[in-house]
């Protein structure tokens, strides 16, 4: 079976990687045919084995597609319990400057905000045309959908690092407390 995808025309050159080296990297790990209409920017993917790994396939290529880098882009292909998540703002923002203005309360002063919460959540986050895009275990991609809202409903960014740094705190007890010490 064949599933396709369209994605960002800048960012087809991104999955295609220096020499071809990205796409064939999924092809030759997935045992799946890439084909790329740089044209219409549409990827078809096929994998005749497996529609798992086709789903994989499609979710890393969406990933590159929406700003992330092939090397965090391609941990979804090592680990099935990763998910992206994609956040549309066009649906918060009515005018591009407001969209800029949204976009830059998310990423904050120097990318501040961003890097706090893929620091302290442990996730990766791209914030990219219309969307922002959360590569993280569901627990995680939870937490930092909700300090997007929050920034979204006019939070405070003040009040967003209180809440990452509460959630920190309880992702590290849970993982203690799942740490069999005998």
């Amino acid at each position: 079976m064949t599933q396709y995808v369209k994605i960002p025309k800048d960012r087809i050159g991104v999955i295609i990687g220096p020499k071809g080296e990205t796409k064939k990297f999924i092809e030759d790990k997935t045992a799946c045919q890439i084909e790329i209409d740089s044209e219409d920017a549409k990827i078809d993917v096929t994998c005749e084995e497996d529609s798992l790994k086709e789903f994989r396939v499609i979710e890393t290529i969406k990933a590159i597609g929406r700003g992330f880098s092939p090397e965090n882009a391609l941990r979804l292909l090592e680990d099935d319990m990763l998910m992206l998540e994609v956040i549309d703002l066009s649906d918060v923002a009515t005018t591009p400057k407001e969209l800029q203005r949204i976009k830059g309360r998310i990423i904050g002063r120097n990318g501040r905000t961003r890097e706090l919460a893929e620091t302290l959540i442990n996730v990766k986050i791209s914030v990219y045309g219309k969307t922002v895009s959360i590569l993280g275990y569901p627990e995680q991609n939870t937490i930092v959908r909700t300090a997007v809202r929050m920034l979204l409903d006019g939070a405070t960014h003040g009040a967003v690092y209180k809440f990452l740094e509460k959630k920190h705190q309880e992702l590290l007890r849970s993982r203690l407390d799942s740490i069999d010490l005998y």
